[in-house]
């Protein structure tokens, strides 16, 4: 099932920037006004290259004063710009040339290409600055619709008719028309209206397309996005959607209601997953953890944290590999809490705690983060964490004891998890401070620094192996 995520930052319409009279920009060639309106700038380049094309990523605004540019090469340099993307080109009046080169002009009419116009009084830095402000006002906007999308979408599945609320609520957002479609192809129910002429053949074609479980496929008719999903209830059922426009946001909002909508759909919960959704329903509604625990089962259970997979559906997928209903994600991590034997998955990273109770999986949940800290320093598919056995050297000391001397030998640092973590984690890498960085997401002189305040605060000397493992023994217990 698609994966809820935050919408990527929308282009910024360069009529926007020539409306903006702080600017001063002026459109002098390349589009009349009314086609220009259409262009849309994704990011601003400075450059005085003479030919900046192996620079240039497409979508840019290139800013320019002409340094290079000669009459004989403005036609190849315009050319070259036109082929590597860019959207526009400004040309700052200042401090090379006093008004834009005739040639320049010439040569954007006949490319195509708007040409900008930066008067004397506005430097390139306040240009981007434009741009970024106006980015992050329409990002501001956008998020704002896909949040008050999502909670339309979540109002309408708790309705007494929510799969057709969600699809009407679905369509509604996205000014086009939501299908749900059978196995067989036919339209089970459909709402909205069609944004373009033959965008309904085309969807009902691309619907037929999409291989269930996980399979997305996306077209377009007429101008108007088309995509399909397979939903994940394992009816063999598919939401297809016809977009009225395409927006930065619109892959988000529909990623939920796909969540929903494979929910929605899915058969009869057994008693093993009614017993988990109930145990849910209790903690939402404010029961304690152990009220709510023995309702998930016995177990021994296992917590899995997981970084990888590169499509919407990617969380659900690897939950239903690991044999577990109970998967969430926060954009970047995945967590699934299975009771089945856990094992490397392609284009997965995991980190695996040990099989704990239900009363237990915080402590497991630590383990699990732990332990894909050292796979991803360790480039391993999977570690997984090691309670120490019988015959280990920490079961000499009882534990009341072993307790009570990591409370007094970490209290200097107990009271920083930064520190206590560092250590930690540079302990269990052997003192190397690369894989340490990368297991912390930080930079290496960071875990130097970090390091060198926990061997002052301990008074100990972190180059003698005694000193180290008898930290390790106490940070196993604190």
């Amino acid at each position: 099932m698609p994966e809820p995520s935050a919408p990527p930052t929308p282009p910024v319409p360069l009529a926007a920037l020539l409306a903006d009279g702080a600017l001063g920009l002026r459109l002098v060639a390349g589009l009349p006004d009314a086609a220009a309106k259409g262009v849309a700038v994704h990011w601003v380049h400075t450059s005085e290259m003479a030919d900046p094309y192996p620079y240039l990523l497409g979508g840019e605004l290139l800013l320019t004063a002409g340094v290079q540019l000669t009459d004989a090469h403005t036609d190849t340099y315009v050319r070259r710009v036109v082929e590597a993307g860019a959207t526009a080109l400004g040309f700052g009046v200042a401090p090379v040339y006093d008004t834009v080169p005739a040639g320049l002009v010439e040569a954007c009419d006949r490319y195509r290409l708007p040409l900008l116009e930066i008067p004397r009084r506005t430097p390139f830095t306040t240009v981007a600055r434009g741009v970024w402000r106006l980015m992050a006002e329409a990002r501001h906007r956008e998020l704002r619709r896909v949040t008050e999308a999502q909670q339309g979408l979540a109002s309408a599945a708790a309705r007494p008719d929510p799969v057709p609320a969600v699809l009407r609520q679905l369509a509604v957002r996205l000014g086009g028309r939501a299908v749900l479609f059978a196995p067989d192809g036919a339209e089970l129910h459909a709402t909205g209206r069609d944004p373009a002429p033959g965008s309904r053949t085309a969807l009902a074609r691309l619907a037929r397309v999409v291989a269930p479980p996980h399979g997305t496929a996306t077209d377009t008719a007429g101008g108007a996005p088309l995509a399909a999903y397979a939903l994940g209830g394992g009816q063999g059922l598919v939401l297809g959607v016809a977009a009225g426009s395409r927006e930065a946001g619109d892959r988000t909002v529909t990623g939920m209601a796909v969540v929903l909508l494979s929910l929605l759909t899915a058969p009869h919960q057994g008693a093993a997953e009614a017993a988990r959704s109930a145990a849910l329903v209790r903690l939402l509604l404010g029961a304690t953890p152990a009220d709510a625990a023995p309702l998930l089962g016995p177990g021994p259970w296992t917590v899995v944290h997981a970084h990888g997979g590169d499509t919407p559906f990617a969380p659900s997928a690897l939950a239903a590999a690991l044999g577990s209903a109970l998967a969430e994600s926060d954009g970047a991590t995945v967590r699934v809490l299975t009771d089945r034997p856990v094992t490397a998955q392609p284009g997965w990273t995991l980190g695996v705690s040990a099989p704990a109770g239900p009363a237990a999986l915080p402590g497991a949940d630590a383990q699990a983060r732990r332990a894909l800290r050292r796979a991803e320093a360790t480039r391993a598919e999977l570690v997984q964490h090691r309670e120490p056995g019988p015959d280990a050297l920490t079961a000499l000391v009882p534990p009341k004891e072993a307790a009570a001397h990591a409370r007094s030998r970490l209290a200097p640092i107990a009271d920083s998890p930064a520190l206590t973590e560092t250590l930690r984690t540079w302990l269990s890498l052997h003192g190397s401070w690369d894989r340490t960085a990368v297991a912390l997401t930080v930079h290496r002189n960071t875990v130097r620094q970090r390091i060198t305040r926990c061997a002052t605060l301990l008074e100990a000397d972190l180059d003698e192996a005694d000193v180290r493992m008898e930290l390790w023994f106490a940070l196993r217990w604190l």
